[in-house]
């Protein structure tokens, strides 16, 4: 009986924490459906009118193709960047490993307004800020421990005999990488680029910073709030959403499922 409870118990536990972090995405997704300008209760009339104002302003359709075009360059990037590093760390012992660990691993440890202002100041000394790539770029720091720790992650379960079996068979280190270790790796590779994706998609202080005039979606909704409460937000936020949670779940899903399968 007392199992019983205790499950009982974090259970509810657990539709607590799910409710207080979903909730207000729920109400965001239900308001941007609502005829009325502001997000009050009783709701208004069931309208698509904001989605139809978003999905025509020129303005948000640029901001929406400069995250798509940021978030894959970053996810190519800093997947390329963490598979290099889970690689070295898993295949070569050298002096120094721990600091050149810890420091690939240190981006994500700082707080995002400081990564912002170095990333700015850095990029305006090499005269490069202000530009879509510097964006592509700073993001890449950002994301590139989050794909080493996943592919690292998956490096942990291969058999390490199976590279040194290819070797003996006659491959060179770069076709044993190609035909042993990347094939193995592919499920964590392809939930890195994915993850990476979301995350540049939804990132906001760094882009906002060193993006100059090249606005992403994120930025530009930071613009719209400013001084005013717009309704397109919520739709706006509600697509930002669906993406985001759409990668998320795929690298779950593709990495758990493969994972389980090896």
């Amino acid at each position: 009986m007392s199992a019983r409870i205790t499950t009982a118990l974090l259970l509810s536990w657990l539709l607590a924490v799910f409710i207080f972090i979903f909730a207000p995405i729920v109400a965001s997704v239900v308001f941007s459906f609502n005829s009325d300008r502001f997000p009050t209760i009783p709701l208004g009339s069931f309208t698509t009118r904001w989605y139809d104002m978003i999905f025509a302003d020129v303005e948000i359709g640029e901001a929406a193709r400069n995250s798509i075009l940021v978030s894959l360059s970053t996810s190519v990037i800093a997947t390329m960047l963490g598979f290099a590093t889970a690689y070295t760390d898993y295949r070569y012992r050298f002096p120094l490993k721990g600091p050149y660990l810890a420091l690939i691993l240190l981006p994500p440890t700082i707080p995002l307004i400081i990564m912002a202002l170095a990333m700015l100041a850095w990029l305006s000394w090499i005269g490069a800020s202000g530009q879509l790539w510097s964006i592509i770029v700073a993001h890449s720091v950002l994301t590139a421990p989050f794909a080493m720790a996943i592919i690292r992650l998956r490096l942990n379960q291969i058999d390490p005999n199976l590279e040194a079996a290819a070797w003996n068979l006659g491959s060179t280190e770069w076709k044993a990488l190609r035909s042993v270790i990347m094939p193995f790796c592919r499920p964590a590779i392809v939930s890195a680029a994915c993850l990476t994706a979301a995350i540049s998609f939804d990132e906001f202080a760094v882009a906002w910073f060193v993006s100059g005039l090249n606005k992403t979606v994120p930025v530009i909704i930071l613009e719209i709030v400013q001084g005013n409460i717009d309704p397109q937000v919520n739709a706006i936020g509600s697509l930002v959403f669906l993406t985001s949670i759409s990668l998320v779940v795929i690298a779950q899903v593709f990495f758990i499922s493969r994972v389980g399968r090896a």
